[in-house]
């Protein structure tokens, strides 16, 4: 047994009760909690070696509090304001680095492409921002103001006048509406396009499988076996999928798409299918549009806009062929992947649910607005 410690805790009921309470928070801090029941096990008359035993803390910890509460009561139990370390660059120094970061290396007269932290710290000191500072410490800087100039992301501006009209008829009938009346139950919505240059690409080695602490391998080398199409047509309210390989794309193999989905019900008895594609050669302008109305009178073409097929939902069926079914890519012909991609649709079509689309008239237009800002002319117009 240790030495009684001198300070002697005594708790009053109040102080009892807030210690209890602080104790049994599951949301406190473990640090107040902690000192909470180094107190109330003191007032019961633990020396500090049985505290600090109990709680798996050491002795000196006990005896800081300990003595803290003795001294100055609950308000001991919190932590005393600490000086820290002093600034070493002032605010504006950090924010001429972060207007640097924000500035193309171009423009800067650097023979950069993208900054770095290493390369903006020497431009900095360059420039007599400062005398010099350290590429982590830009990089803490940066990091508060989430500032990353070393990466970038491609965009293409909207330069279809009609954009927002033209995108909002699609938006509208995912929210199942057409000019402005709600979508009948015998009308439905397909949302069309293909997937070209899909590879049979056998590797020259077999891969081998994951095992305990290894990825599944797959040989680098292939050769190459042909390309083939694969079109799809996804019915957005029903989670369907129809779909066909064919050797390449065109008007010809997409008609036999739409032939599939036309002579089969629901469809072929529909009031109205309409059918959502983007600019695609195999299915555009009014002319694609005129071919399908007169072959299918209860089938009509809506276009996307130029550089939109972002809107059109086979688009994230086709990440998830991607990513599922062609990825690693190792077929020993266009047999094997006719095959995989058919047996793939046939499986998801068994287990899919629609898409949770979100995106809606009002996204579209906070979207052209925010375009419009990095406009030099008019920017787009808005849906109405």
């Amino acid at each position: 047994m240790g030495p009684s410690s001198p300070y002697v805790v005594v708790l009053g009921e109040a102080d009892r009760r807030a210690l209890e309470a602080l104790a049994r928070r599951g949301c406190a801090e473990h640090r107040q909690v902690l000192r909470a029941r180094i107190v109330l096990a003191a007032a019961d008359g633990e020396r500090n070696a049985v505290i600090a035993r109990r709680l798996a803390i050491t002795d000196d910890t006990v005896r800081k509090w300990r003595g803290r509460f003795c001294r100055d009561g609950l308000p001991g139990l919190t932590d005393r304001p600490r000086s820290g370390r002093p600034r070493v660059f002032p605010a504006t120094v950090v924010a001429e680095v972060k207007a640097l970061a924000c500035e193309p290396p171009a423009q800067a007269g650097a023979t950069l492409a993208r900054w770095s932290c290493p390369e903006l710290a020497r431009e900095a000191a360059g420039r007599g921002i400062c005398e010099r500072v350290s590429a982590s410490t830009v990089r803490r800087w940066l990091a508060t103001d989430a500032i990353k100039p070393w990466q970038h992301r491609s965009w293409i501006f909207p330069r279809d006048p009609y954009f927002a009209v033209k995108a909002a008829r699609v938006l509208d009938l995912y929210d199942r509406l057409w000019d402005g009346e709600p979508l009948g139950d015998n009308d439905f919505v397909i949302s069309a396009d293909e997937k070209p240059g899909i590879q049979a690409r056998p590797r020259v080695h077999p891969g081998l499988p994951a095992g305990p602490g290894r990825a599944m391998r797959v040989e680098h080398e292939y050769v190459r076996r042909g390309t083939l199409a694969y079109f799809a047509a996804y019915d957005v309210h029903h989670a369907r999928v129809f779909g066909r390989c064919e050797p390449t794309t065109g008007i010809v193999p997409f008609a036999r798409l739409v032939e599939q989905v036309m002579t089969t019900e629901p469809y072929a008895s529909a009031r109205r299918v309409f059918w959502v594609v983007d600019q695609g050669a195999s299915h555009k302008n009014w002319a694609a549009a005129d071919r399908m109305s007169k072959a299918w009178p209860n089938a009509h073409m809506v276009h996307l806009p130029v550089h939109a097929s972002w809107l059109n939902q086979v688009e994230i069926y086709f990440s998830v062929v991607q990513r599922k079914a062609l990825t690693p890519d190792d077929f020993l012909g266009l047999d094997d992947v006719t095959s995989r991609l058919l047996s793939f649709q046939d499986r998801y079509n068994r287990t899919a649910q629609p898409f949770d689309w979100t995106f809606t008239r009002d996204d579209l237009n906070r979207l052209l607005t925010r375009l419009g800002r990095h406009d030099h002319h008019a920017p787009p117009p808005l849906a109405a």
